[in-house]
């Protein structure tokens, strides 16, 4: 009977000895687990992709968007342009954005008379012409650069972006934008650069 017992003690604590080991190898496989999920929460805010998404949102600023030249100078212009061209809406838009006040959004047909008017050299000439302070914007000059213009009143006409540079507002064509210069230009025809825009 002595060693009927002894052998069932045997077995028992065999028995309970692999019970205490699975339930150990368990207790170990889920708090590691839970550390990992965890350590995952704490560190998902450098997970390359946030990361990625918050790059490209910095980096898509832009040059229309932001705001770098403080101002307090005029803000009252005045913007001539046609009434079949659509980048100069979208153009006076941007300068609405960035604080400026349009006085006047006068549509014309005979937008030609009115840089003849100003002085404007048909070689500089754009779609739209504004006035402010007395002076000439003519095309697509970003707000940054009349504002900056404004502060310094040099003794010129004003500032002209000719053409209708891609990228610009209204002339968007996808990634694609096309470099340009903003120039300033005096009552004799003499250009001098203000500007330069080569990637933006």
């Amino acid at each position: 009977m002595h060693e009927r017992f002894s052998t069932w003690m045997s077995k028992l604590s065999s028995y309970l000895f692999l019970v205490i080991v699975t339930i150990g190898i368990l207790a170990i496989t889920y708090g590691t687990a839970n550390l990992s999920s965890k350590a995952e929460e704490v560190t998902g805010i450098n997970h390359p992709q946030i990361l990625g998404s918050n790059s490209v949102s910095l980096i898509n600023v832009s040059l229309w968007d932001k705001q770098t030249e403080p101002y307090l100078g005029t803000r009252d212009i005045k913007v001539y342009r046609s009434p079949a061209c659509g980048c100069c809406g979208a153009w006076v838009e941007h300068l609405r954005q960035q604080g400026f006040n349009i006085q006047a959004d006068i549509k014309t047909d005979d937008i030609e008379a009115i840089k003849q008017k100003y002085n404007l050299p048909q070689e500089l000439a754009s779609c739209h012409t504004a006035i402010i302070d007395g002076y000439v914007m003519e095309g697509h000059i970003p707000a940054d650069d009349i504002k900056s213009f404004l502060q310094q009143k040099p003794q010129v006409l004003g500032l002209t972006v000719p053409g209708m540079p891609i990228g610009t507002p209204g002339m968007e064509m996808g990634d694609k934008k096309q470099p340009f210069t903003v120039m300033a230009f005096d009552k004799t025809g003499k250009v001098t650069s203000f500007k330069e825009y080569k990637s933006y």
